[in-house]
């Protein structure tokens, strides 16, 4: 049953919508309905009318008049309604035309009484003057008076002053025009449009001052048919239908005079719509079509003018069902022409969101600037390996990716750049490439499907499958099968996926790279972003003692040898301390790692509870510091090459020695070398940790393990 009601429903929507459609179409787009409308004004002055054809003409005519004051109390600019003159001489013609049909009634038919001409006179003429023609002759004589002296003048004179003024502004209107599109404040188009809205604006008042003249005339015209009926009928009344005087004057009076005001309190509706639009100032396509839709535009107007009509009905001495239908009808114009509105409204909207959809979905050409952007951090990817960025995978790389700028955030205490991945088809299918600002900064190869075993110590792995080099370590690893997992993790072996693989590798180029990626702007950033209390730190130290590019420096610094800098206040408080005494960035940097001796302490120590220690003897302490030369900015280590190869060999011997034992000790030096020292190392094994006594924080558990 549901389902029927919903049928007859839409079946009784869609009913309503094609009579609105229908309607509409009547309104706006008939190429025959003006000509026909006028052909049959001009047949009102050849064939007679019955009386209830002339009652219903005349009803159409006050209709029109309502209907065209409503659309012009509603419009907002009367370029809205540049169709106005037009208008007005078509009603114009429609009263003159209704005053020869009615006078040819009156003449013939007046001599059987007042309703020879139909109820609408009658009633005019008996509800108006009140039955006495000598008031209805005076009543007549005072809307005429008002009509043709008050309005029409007044808004003829204003339609000539303006048209007159348009004329003369237009020259300076249009070199305005000219400027403003030479300045670049409008384009070409909107250039067109205005002149074109100029031209309008002046043919519009030049066209109401002449149309000004239909009202006038038409008014000289009621006079003149007024006094024709009287005369006429009182002549025929006595001469032909034998009519006392009396009787022939009331009648015949009683009728022109109903007809006169049927006439003119239409043309002073229309007259007081003339007035208000020319006191607020054209038209392309066929006339029909312009002033159909102009005048259907505003359903609001058709309602008032339906509500009007309905209360002439419900005057007593009125015939009701003239204005009833003419009340239906505008009434139903309204409802369908405004569904129409809006339905058009709906699909206008549904056209721009289309078009506004179709252009973003329109491949756009990028600006030569784009070429100039690189990417801090990007991940390429072989077309082998694009499953791995899938929402079908348990554990997708994006996520870990996701993860591990957050661990890095909580690790060093800077928000590593986002990572972007893109396809490359130049790559081999199961190879990735990780850049660092456009520089190819390692790559390796994956299986997808495979798991990558490897063992903890180095030493060879058993189990069957495709021998490997891991990409971060370098160490010796194999590909198994998913379902060997278990049993390698039993083993004791590390077994990771492609997408951890990868992770892990972006981790160690990041950590590597990290004080490249922070940047000036991130550097002020993270000083935006402390407490309010610390605020008054960073305000003191910045400028005033140090720029913040050097803070920037002496953060990459602390980057540089995977230093956290989370405790950013007291890296602050470092540096405030040390620019006391130096501007030199490096023994700045050393001041700050003291500052830091805690948490260097405790990132270096072990499951034991012990920070292991590589020591320098003093032999070499003495070594590098004899080998320093120059003084503040300008120090620096001048080893000699075998020197320098000899402790280069030393401390590979040493630390492999410690990392086949299982330890990764740090070595331990004096203040004043361990920067040169640092630099020397970096070289060759970057994660090895130098730290200065100053950084041995006094509480830490110290264990020496070796000695260079």
């Amino acid at each position: 049953m549901a389902e029927t009601g919903d049928t007859k429903k839409s079946s009784v929507t869609r009913i309503g919508g094609d009579a609105g459609d229908r309607l509409r179409s009547a309104f706006t787009s008939s190429e025959l309905l003006l000509p026909v409308g006028i052909m049959a004004i001009l047949v009102l002055l050849l064939i007679p009318l019955p009386t209830w054809l002339l009652d219903l003409s005349l009803s159409i005519s006050i209709t029109i008049s309502v209907l065209i004051l409503m659309t012009v109390i509603f419009i907002v600019s009367p370029l809205e309604l540049t169709s106005f003159p037009t208008i007005l001489l078509i009603a114009t013609m429609l009263r003159l035309g209704l005053n020869v049909a009615s006078t040819r009634l009156i003449l013939s038919e007046g001599h059987t009484g007042t309703d020879a001409a139909g109820q609408v006179i009658q009633a005019f003429g008996g509800f108006v003057a009140g039955g006495n023609y000598v008031i209805g002759v005076i009543v007549f004589a005072i809307l005429v008076l008002i009509n043709f002296i008050v309005i029409t003048k007044g808004a003829g004179r204003i339609a000539e002053v303006a048209a007159r003024f348009t004329l003369d502004a237009m020259p300076g209107k249009q070199m305005a025009i000219d400027a403003d599109m030479s300045s670049g404040l409008i384009n070409e188009d909107q250039a067109r449009a205005r002149r074109k809205e100029l031209e309008s604006e002046s043919s519009f008042f030049g066209a109401m001052d002449g149309a000004s003249k239909f009202v006038r005339g038409d008014a000289i015209a009621g006079l003149l048919i007024t006094f024709i009926n009287i005369i006429g009928g009182i002549i025929i009344g006595v001469v032909q239908r034998d009519m006392s005087l009396a009787d022939a004057a009331e009648n015949y009076t009683l009728l022109t005079i109903g007809d006169g005001l049927v006439s003119q309190v239409p043309a002073l509706i229309v007259s007081v719509g003339a007035g208000l639009l020319v006191t607020k100032a054209g038209v392309s396509g066929a006339t029909d079509k312009a002033l159909f839709g102009q005048l259907s535009g505003y359903p609001s107007a058709l309602g008032m003018a339906s509500g009007m009509l309905l209360l002439m009905a419900a005057i007593p001495d009125l015939p009701a069902w003239p204005f009833l239908i003419m009340s239906l009808a505008a009434g139903a114009g309204a409802f369908f022409v405004s569904q129409g509105n809006a339905r058009r409204k709906v699909e206008e909207e549904t056209k721009v969101l289309e078009q506004e959809a179709a252009a973003e979905m329109a491949p756009k050409e990028e600006p030569i600037s784009a070429a100039l952007q690189i990417d801090l951090i990007r991940l390429e990817l072989g077309y082998g390996l694009l499953p791995l960025i899938n929402a079908s995978q348990e554990h997708k790389l994006t996520d870990q990716i996701k993860s591990l700028r957050r661990q890095l955030a909580g690790d060093l205490g800077f928000v590593m750049p986002a990572v972007r991945i893109q396809d490359n088809l130049q790559l081999p299918a199961n190879t990735y490439v990780i850049r660092v600002k456009e520089i190819e900064a390692g790559r390796g190869d994956l299986r997808p499907n495979m798991q990558l075993c490897m063992d903890p110590h180095g030493e060879k792995i058993s189990l069957p499958g495709e021998a490997t080099v891991e990409p971060t370590f370098g160490l010796p690893a194999v590909w198994i099968q998913e379902n060997q997992r278990e049993e390698a993790m039993f083993r004791g072996y590390t077994v990771v996926d492609s997408a951890t693989v990868i992770t892990t590798h972006i981790t160690e180029i990041i950590k590597d790279n990290m004080s490249e990626l922070l940047s000036y702007s991130e550097t002020q950033k993270l000083l935006d972003e402390l407490p309010q209390g610390q605020q008054k730190l960073v305000s003191d130290l910045i400028p005033n003692q140090i720029a913040l590019g050097a803070v920037q420096r002496v953060l990459q610094n602390l980057l540089n040898e995977r230093v956290s800098i989370r405790d950013l206040p007291t890296i602050l408080e470092g540096i405030s301390e040390a620019v006391g005494y130096t501007r030199n960035l490096t023994n700045i940097t050393e001041h700050v790692r003291s500052r830091l001796s805690r948490q260097i302490s405790d990132a270096n120590t072990n499951d034991s509870g012990y920070v292991t220690l590589v020591t320098l003897t003093p032999a070499w302490e003495q070594a590098f510091l004899e080998s320093l030369v120059g003084q503040g900015d300008e120090r620096q280590l001048a080893m000699a090459p075998s020197k320098l190869q000899e402790f280069i060999g030393l401390v590979r011997t040493v630390f492999e020695r410690q990392a086949m034992q299982g330890e990764t000790p740090a070595l331990l030096v004096s203040p004043n070398i361990r920067p040169y020292v640092r630099s020397v190392i970096e070289r060759f094994r970057p994660v090895t940790v130098v730290m200065s006594q100053n950084e041995i924080h006094p509480k830490a558990r110290i264990k020496t393990v070796d000695s260079i």
